[in-house]
């Protein structure tokens, strides 16, 4: 059977529109309007290639074909050169290989997804590096779904999806309105507070919803009054706060520890 690895377009350059048109997608507005984002890095390409995400197509140096595995006829793969990649990446170093993909649909969170789960739900993170460490947290400690109050940072970000390192490609993202969206969950929900009661102490059961905030405000008050469960991550030293990111990796090492002992 023919590799289709074969198929590469080779030109002399890329056009000025398909320069301008993946440059165009390291903004918000274009990727909202194409429903395409940038995935870059031969890791992180290949977990999206394994994934319900469907790749449009892929810009590579030459050395790095190799290092894919087959590809469907219908993505196509664009052999660039150094100069080329400096132009169309998002990273000051960019990693040899760059792909175009679709969004995926913004389909509502089931209802029964939450149930036997713990899920994030994240209020107000707006740095996305920290949003995306949190994905990958979350695929780590096998949380499957992650919901984002809609002022959360968009988890197309480019710098969002650099920092998951590839795992956007299993856990999904939703954006809620969270003071509409918690209205009837009937789960318990668990909240990232400093006057918390201590996480250690804390029986977690099987099923939740977990809330993290903000990284200066942390949770906004309208979205407190759904908290059931207060916790908060004991201090010993002296630091006023801790990172929204390590917060949430701290919480989900103690929710799996609870759930796998």
């Amino acid at each position: 059977m023919q590799d289709k690895r074969c198929f590469v377009y080779q030109e002399d350059m890329l056009s000025k529109s398909q320069l301008s048109f993946i440059k165009s997608l390291h903004q918000k507005k274009y990727r909202k309007e194409s429903g395409l984002f940038i995935v870059e890095g031969i890791k992180s390409i290949v977990e999206f290639l394994d994934s319900p995400y469907k790749i449009h197509s892929l810009y590579s140096l030459p050395q790095y074909q190799s290092l894919l595995p087959a590809l469907s006829a219908n993505i196509k793969l664009f052999e660039v050169n150094n100069a080329e990649l400096d132009k169309i990446s998002t990273l000051q170093t960019p990693q040899g290989i760059l792909a175009l993909v679709h969004n995926s649909e913004s389909t509502k969170l089931a209802e029964k997804a939450l149930k036997g789960n713990f899920t994030l739900v994240l209020d107000g993170v707006q740095d996305p590096g920290n949003l995306g460490t949190i994905i990958r947290t979350a695929d780590w400690f096998g949380f499957k779904h992650i919901v984002c109050s809609l002022n959360t940072v968009e988890v197309y970000n480019p710098k969002t999806v650099q920092a998951t390192m590839g795992s956007l490609a299993r856990v999904k993202v939703f954006y809620e309105d969270l003071e509409v969206w918690l209205k009837d969950k009937k789960l318990p929900v668990f909240g990232a507070l400093l006057e918390g009661k201590n996480m250690y102490d804390t029986e977690w059961g099987t099923e939740g919803l977990v809330i993290l905030g903000n990284e200066g405000q942390g949770i906004s008050e309208n979205v407190q009054t759904f908290i059931t469960d207060p916790v908060t991550i004991p201090r010993v030293g002296a630091a006023e706060s801790l990172n929204v990111a390590i917060s949430a990796a701290i919480i989900c090492a103690d929710i799996s520890r609870n759930l796998y002992k």
